[in-house]
């Protein structure tokens, strides 16, 4: 597990950054629940954690991809591969990710 931050530390509409062996991670606040997905667009190099939330959907800032955030599939072009999902562990006030096996 990584740990990412104290329990209320990320704001809702918002995501963090952390990093994992050379390959990032974003955890999105939707609404109070959270979200954890590899933090690069499968399109180009952008990081996800900089894109625009709508709902449980990110929007690349670079070209406009968008991804689900609970399947991390993209719901719009150009992407076509989907982003890789983690799940979330919040343990004694301390939010953690549980990083997924790659596929």
């Amino acid at each position: 597990m990584i740990l990412v931050c104290a329990e209320g530390e990320i704001a809702d509409g918002t995501a963090v950054r952390v990093e994992n062996g050379g390959h990032p991670i974003a955890v999105f606040n939707v609404d109070g629940e959270l979200f954890a997905i590899d933090d690069t667009c499968t399109h180009q190099d952008a990081s996800l954690a900089d894109g625009w939330l709508d709902g449980c959907t990110v929007e690349c800032p670079l070209h406009a991809s968008c991804f689900d955030l609970r399947t991390g599939k993209p719901t719009g072009p150009p992407a076509k591969v989907a982003v890789r999902t983690h799940d979330i562990v919040v343990q004694d006030g301390q939010v953690y990710v549980v990083v997924a096996v790659a596929a």
